[in-house]
């Protein structure tokens, strides 16, 4: 996983009134929490916007006050009209100590279904798994080449060394849908109807 470093200024005051002055001054309100006690922070919006518009999931090493915390970014609260971030939170990261951290998920492969004109649905953009820091890939990689038309790939056919996935068992996370038109079971069927004509024919005939 890569490693991000930052530098945050400390808050001398927490609340409403100090929180709406960082944000008119382009910071953004943080707190680390994990550790010992809380810490509370700014960190400039156009880092921020960095490190959460995007696939990627990082190791941020933030610099305060000259000490450094190993973290990871475990939520952002965002304005309900503006969708501005508000307010970031920080879990600090202890060596052994297990944590949950949703990671990208990518594919590989072409599905059969797909072929046929079925319609691959993605359903999990990011799988939660927990684990230690040291066993986080930088993304999940899942092989759909052997899906073929009404296939999936569920949470419970996942396994991953010391990593335990955190999302429903039974959650789809990939599928071949059946395309508009289209019927798995079209060539099977015309089959069986053309053995039946035939049936018809020589029943007739006889």
């Amino acid at each position: 996983m890569k490693t991000v470093s930052l530098s945050g200024t400390p808050r001398a005051y927490v609340g409403k009134k100090d929180a709406k002055k960082s944000r008119k001054e382009g910071n953004i309100p943080c707190v680390i929490y994990g550790g010992e006690t809380q810490i509370h922070f700014t960190l400039p919006e156009l880092k921020v916007d960095k490190i959460i518009f995007t696939p990627e999931v990082f190791i941020l090493n933030i610099t305060i006050d000259g000490k450094e915390y190993k973290t990871i970014l475990q939520d952002i609260q965002y304005h309900p009209v503006t969708d501005k971030v508000l307010h970031a939170d920080f879990l600090e990261i202890k060596e052994g100590k297990p944590i949950v951290v949703g990671l990208p998920v990518k594919f590989s492969g072409i599905a059969p279904g797909v072929a046929k004109g079925g319609k691959l649905q993605v359903k999990y953009r990011k799988l939660r798994v927990k684990g230690n820091i040291n066993d986080m890939p930088e993304f999940i990689e899942l092989d759909v080449s052997k899906l073929d038309i009404g296939n999936s790939i569920k949470v419970r056919d996942l396994s991953f060394d010391n990593l335990q996935v955190m999302e429903i068992p039974n959650a789809v996370v990939v599928q071949v849908k059946v395309a508009r038109g289209i019927s798995a079971d079209a060539d099977e069927e015309g089959e069986e109807e053309g053995e039946g004509e035939g049936e018809a024919e020589a029943s007739t005939e006889e």
